[in-house]
């Protein structure tokens, strides 16, 4: 009698998960039909078919690649992706017009917000409106402040100085060489670097005797499974996994869990504590902020921009130099003039006496922008300066990674990589941020970018005044994985040799 109440009780299970999968699936193909219709997707134009076939990939080894190319063939540099129901443009006019002239009206939008939701919840890249300009107002002055500035630096300092060096000595004086990914090794420091500035956290991603944590693992992966959402042909995908808690959403709600739950627990332990007498971005907002789960939304934010975005600068910014050793040159000769042969690490001051080496980071980001492209959803139907007719609620992006190879902008020379287009007489002269939006620009232009600059600069010279660095096979071009940010498919194998000390 048992055995049947038990075997009757499992059919029942059974049957109502099958009709729950049903229903969902049932729903999910209804709901996605509208979407199909409203997105075109029966459009057989050529650039449609390329992309739905995936034609593109046997000229282009990047997506960025093959949308430069059809936008340097476009006359206004805009294109339409209408299966996507996405416009592109490489505008510096549209750019302009978006970012600044009529920027209430491009907001980030509800379907990216919806995206990136579960991770970053009301955090600051992830909100419009007055939720936006609050916690602008709030960081602009954190991070503008003498004090801050001053604690960024030194964390940075001390990571390089007593973490990321002796990791690349170790593998520098191997007897035998040891090919190094140099990406991965850049994705563990700025983590390592970020989590400490903005929780006060130190997750010791690059201490030899410890192994990779699982803050930082778990971090990595919610940020790929979020950028996984984002290529789903419809958001209904990946909302109906969620539901169902199945396949990628399975795992990113696992992910996200263990980022909570450290994320209260230092919240917790800092309000126990006190935060007053602190520095770190979590203790200043805590002098703001009363609500716990914010203050986590608001930090998580900086960890996710702080952290692939400057591993992926670094990481293009090498490839690049070891193309080029002619810069490489260049900059240990403008430090050893600044510093001296043999200071390990440059100062504050001294980073800014750098004209060159600034103008070779702004160099490798106008060809490889940490974040290829920035999409922004408008509230009313819009035309664009170049003549392009937006409707409300569609997606309109624009590309710094095309731009930055557009020759009316950046002359017939802008495949090369040139640091001197960046110099008048020897000093840094910036160029529109509306035409290199690499840090966004106008009301939304990133806040974190002098500290950005400052730890990128600062990792460039200590690696290369104390090492050289061989990249294998330096003239395939990078192939990006799809994410967030630019992060480079099967990382940057390198070998480390220690340099010679020169007099």
């Amino acid at each position: 009698m048992e055995y049947e109440a038990s075997f009757l009780l499992q059919s029942l299970q059974s049957s109502f998960c099958y009709f729950f999968f049903s229903f969902a699936l049932c729903f999910s193909i209804f709901s996605f039909l509208p979407y199909l219709v409203r997105l075109k997707a029966w459009c057989k134009c050529d650039v449609c078919r390329g992309y739905v076939t995936s034609s593109w990939s046997t000229e282009f080894d990047n997506l960025c690649d093959w949308y430069t190319h059809l936008l340097k063939n476009s006359p206004s540099r805009t294109i339409h992706i209408h299966v996507l129901g996405n416009t592109i443009t490489a505008n510096p006019d549209n750019v302009e017009y978006m970012l600044k002239t009529r920027f209430d009206n491009y907001p980030k939008g509800k379907p990216f917000s919806a995206i990136l939701g579960d991770l970053l919840g009301r955090g600051i890249f992830n909100v419009d409106g007055d939720t936006w300009k609050f916690q602008r107002k709030m960081a602009s002055l954190e991070l503008g402040s003498v004090s801050i500035r001053s604690f960024a630096f030194e964390i940075v300092t001390s990571e390089i100085k007593h973490r990321l060096l002796p990791f690349l000595s170790s593998t520098a004086s191997d007897e035998q060489d040891r090919v190094l990914d140099l990406q991965d090794v850049f994705q563990r420091f700025t983590f390592d670097n970020i989590c400490r500035f903005s929780f006060g956290l130190d997750p010791g991603c690059l201490e030899l005797s410890l192994p990779m944590s699982e803050f930082a693992m778990a971090f990595d992966l919610a940020s790929r499974l979020c950028a996984k959402r984002a290529l789903s042909l419809s958001p209904l995908v990946w909302k109906a996994k969620r539901l169902l808690n199945l396949g990628s959403e399975k795992k990113l709600k696992k992910a996200i869990r263990l980022i909570n739950i450290l994320a209260d627990e230092v919240i917790k332990q800092r309000r126990k504590l006190g935060f007053s007498t602190h520095l770190d971005l979590l203790s200043r907002f805590m002098g703001t902020v009363n609500d716990d789960a914010y203050l986590r939304d608001i930090v998580v934010s900086f960890l996710l921009a702080g952290r692939d975005t400057v591993a992926a600068a670094l990481t293009s910014i090498f490839w690049l130099m070891a193309k080029h050793p002619e810069v490489t040159t260049a900059i240990l000769e403008e430090s050893d003039r600044v510093m001296g042969p043999t200071q390990e690490l440059a100062t504050f001051q001294q980073l800014r006496d750098m004209h060159y080496l600034q103008a070779t980071v702004y160099e490798s980001m106008r060809l490889y922008p940490p974040v290829q492209f920035d999409s922004k959803f408008p509230q009313e139907d819009d035309v664009l300066p170049d003549g392009t007719v937006v409707k409300r609620g569609t997606r309109v992006t624009y590309h710094p990674y095309a731009m930055g190879r557009m020759e009316e902008v950046w002359g017939p020379d802008c495949l090369e990589f040139k640091p001197e287009r960046w110099l008048k007489k020897g000093i840094f002269w910036p160029e529109s941020p509306f035409k290199y939006p690499v840090f966004q620009a106008g009301f939304r232009v990133c806040l974190g970018k002098d500290l950005a600059l400052v730890e990128i600069k600062s990792v460039m010279l200590a690696v290369i005044r104390g090492f050289e660095i061989e990249v294998d096979e330096p003239d395939n071009s990078p192939r990006f994985a799809p994410g967030l940010t630019a992060t480079v498919s099967g990382g940057l194998p390198v070998l480390v040799r220690q340099r010679r000390r020169r007099s």
